[in-house]
């Protein structure tokens, strides 16, 4: 497998079938200050309090992978949690994978929202890619909302040696006007970096970074709109990938209404200008998702096929929300 990010040996396509069980549960109602490596019987009672949310799956050096996940939990005072994001509290976590399939939540929190910058509210959408020209080091980029959704989010960055300790550097990687989520950075032939990330009521835009993805200029224009159809109310969370033979293929959440969301899809020559698939990668309508199939990742697996992993909603709390797991589907 390749080491640079989001680089694959094939095009994995549009054909996936979901895994039966999820990847990553949610908390139970019961434990709403649960240990990071904390497991629960699938049984346990769960109405959407905490959940489990936006996986960024990493292949380690030496074999394995990593889960980058955010777990969301109630903030004190408001004991609604996930059911009420706006005023929810969340933090980023880990899991380890020896074969893609059967993942073990990790000790330790990766990043705290007080650390991140967001005070008692959240980081958000871990991104995790090795420091460009630097062995052996990783940044992650991150989303970070201070307050309710309505005070924006901006994207900013923390470094490791190990993937499991976490330094936040100073200053935002991406701010200002609007609100920002969902990073995802791709390294380009010319040493130059590309970060893809969601705004607000806009849908998928990118950024240039000349200093290693340190400093990001936006570029003209957004590279996916929403439209009429499966993401007529929002497109967010770009998962970008470069193709052996020249070009990208994007895996993205739509939202048609906002309680039904999906996984789609578009190809592009040159990263900049995509052209949608017709139809949904995933669709609502199991027993994790049967409301949404929201923020997703791809993972080149160690017999060459690819996994999904996307975070799933299944829709049994009041307005179609409920309990936000870890899902994933395998290509097919």
């Amino acid at each position: 497998m390749d080491n640079r990010p989001h680089r694959v040996a094939d095009d994995p396509g549009l054909h996936f079938v979901k895994d039966p069980e999820p990847a990553i549960d949610a908390p139970p109602d019961g434990d709403i200050d649960p240990a990071p490596e904390a497991l629960w019987p699938p049984a346990a009672v769960r109405s959407g309090i905490g959940g489990a949310v936006t996986p960024n799956v990493v292949p380690w050096p030496g074999g394995g992978y990593r889960m980058y996940y955010t777990q969301i939990l109630p903030r004190p005072g408001f004991p609604a949690g996930a059911n009420d994001y706006d005023q929810s509290t969340t933090r980023i976590l880990s899991a380890w994978s020896g074969d893609g399939a059967v993942w073990t939540p990790e000790p330790g929190v990766r990043l705290t929202p007080q650390a991140g910058g967001a005070g008692e509210y959240r980081v958000v959408s871990p991104e995790v890619v090795p420091v460009l020209g630097d062995s052996g080091r990783w940044r992650m980029y991150f989303e970070c909302c201070a307050g309710p959704q309505a005070a924006g989010s901006t994207l900013r960055s923390a470094v490791s040696e190990d993937g499991l300790a976490w330094v936040v550097e100073d200053g935002v990687r991406l701010g200002g006007a609007g609100s920002y989520n969902s990073p995802r950075v791709v390294y380009l032939d010319d040493g130059r970096c590309r970060l893809y990330c969601g705004t607000r009521a806009e849908g998928i835009a990118s950024a240039v970074s000349e200093d290693g993805g340190l400093t990001f200029a936006r570029e003209e224009g957004m590279r996916i709109r929403p439209e009429p159809g499966y993401d007529a109310l929002t497109a967010f969370a770009p998962e970008v990938l470069q193709l052996p033979g020249g070009g990208y293929r994007l895996y993205y959440a739509g939202y048609s209404a906002s309680n039904c969301a999906y996984v789609l899809s578009a190809l592009s020559a040159d990263g900049l200008a995509w052209h949608k698939e017709p139809e949904p990668v995933v669709a609502p309508g199991g027993a994790w998702d049967g409301a949404k199939c929201s923020e997703m990742c791809i993972a080149e697996l160690p017999d060459a096929g690819y996994r999904l992993f996307y975070e799933a909603c299944d829709g049994t709390a009041v307005d179609e929300r409920g309990v936000w797991r870890i899902a994933s589907a395998s290509a097919g």
